[in-house]
Formats: structure tokens, C-alpha cells, sequence
């Protein structure tokens, strides 16, 4: 890696702690460039425009999401057990990803942020983002019907969809309540869901 990639790491990394602190909109060069000891043109020169430190910096977590969570799902065997680990390390990410994300889960921050904001480059990529990972979800669901671990009549997009709403309240039990049982009772309302997917066949088994 040369030295103006390693530069332009280490500010997508800040940018990306402070903006699951302020969001996408809070984030400024004039922080940046203070909190990373450098000139505000050297730091713009990597950007040229706040836009796209914008985009740079969601799909800088987009990549690592993928590498901390997705990647080590797909070496599971389909099915079942690549589900199980998908909600393992999705529900840490934010804890053990090797860069800082005080605020939480950048996801979470920018999907209030723009929830109500009008279409425009920024918010297409959050909803597309946001998709994509739904539409990950429902593939690894659709595994474990082809595997035999859930019914056929099982519905992959409503699952995905159960399963974010799964993951938001962890997020708001964990964060805002600071809830000591947060892990727990996600991790029963995910074997829930798995249970309610489950053809009679695999629950005789597991008995």
C-alpha cells in the first residue's frame, strides 16, 4: 500500500468513527483534518468534494461489513450453520471490527439520517446498500431450504426482513438501554425465527 493510500485509509477510518457519532452530515474536513494533524487542502485533495468522502466513507464500511460479517458466514456450510454464524457476527460487528465505531453500527446511524431526506446520490446508496444486505440474507435463507433446514414453504424476503427487525431492537436495547440482556434475547428471538422455519423432519432430529 503506498503512502497516499495509507493517508487515505487512515482519514476514511476517522471519518468513519465520527460519523456513527454524527452522522454522514456531521462530519467535516475542519474535524478531520484537526483530529488526523493535517492541512484541510491536504485532506480535500483525497476527496474533492464532501459528497464523496461521503460515498467513500459508507463504502469503506459497506467492505468492511463484508469482510467481518458476510466472508466469514460464506466458509460455513450452506444452510443452517452459515444462518447461525451469519447472526453471530453480524450481532458483534460493530464491537469487534479491527476500526473504532463509537456511535454503533454506521448502518443505523445513517438510515435515521436519511430516512426522511430526498432522493439524491447519498440516500440511493444507503437503500441500495440496505437491499443488497436483505437480499444476502434471503440467499443464505434460501441455502438452508435447498439444505433441508427449512420448510419449503418458508419465505427467504420476509425471514431477512424478521431478522433486521431482530437485529434493530438489539441495536436499540444494547446501545440506548444498555440492556445486559440485549445478546440473550436476540439470540432467542434469531432461534425463534429458526424454529419457525424448520421443516417437522429437522425438529424430530433435534429432539
Amino acid at each position: 500500500m503506498s503512502k497516499g493510500e495509507q493517508t487515505r485509509e487512515a482519514i476514511l477510518r476517522e471519518a468513519l468513527a465520527q460519523s456513527s457519532h454524527v452522522g454522514l452530515q456531521g462530519i467535516t474536513v475542519g474535524m478531520l483534518a484537526e483530529k488526523l494533524n493535517m492541512s484541510k487542502s491536504g485532506l480535500f485533495a483525497h476527496f474533492r468534494s464532501k459528497e464523496q468522502l461521503q460515498t467513500d466513507v459508507l463504502l469503506f464500511a459497506a467492505e468492511h461489513f463484508r469482510r467481518v460479517v458476510l466472508l466469514p458466514a460464506l466458509r460455513q456450510p450452506r444452510g443452517l450453520p452459515r444462518l447461525t454464524r451469519l447472526f453471530e457476527t453480524w450481532s458483534g460487528w460493530d464491537g469487534y471490527a479491527d476500526f473504532a465505531l463509537p456511535g454503533g453500527c454506521i448502518f443505523v446511524t445513517v438510515a435515521r439520517e436519511y430516512d426522511d431526506e430526498p432522493d439524491g446520490p447519498i440516500r440511493d446508496l444507503i437503500v441500495r446498500q440496505q437491499r443488497d444486505w436483505l437480499d444476502s440474507i434471503a440467499i443464505v435463507v434460501r441455502g438452508a431450504i435447498s439444505e433441508g433446514h427449512f420448510a419449503p414453504t418458508t419465505d427467504p424476503e420476509r425471514f431477512a426482513h424478521d431478522l433486521l427487525a431482530v437485529m434493530l431492537g438489539y441495536h436499540f436495547a444494547a446501545r440506548l438501554l444498555r440492556d445486559p440482556q440485549a445478546t440473550d434475547r436476540a439470540r432467542c428471538s434469531f432461534q425463534r425465527l429458526v424454529e419457525e422455519a424448520r421443516t417437522p423432519a429437522s425438529n424430530q432430529v433435534q429432539r
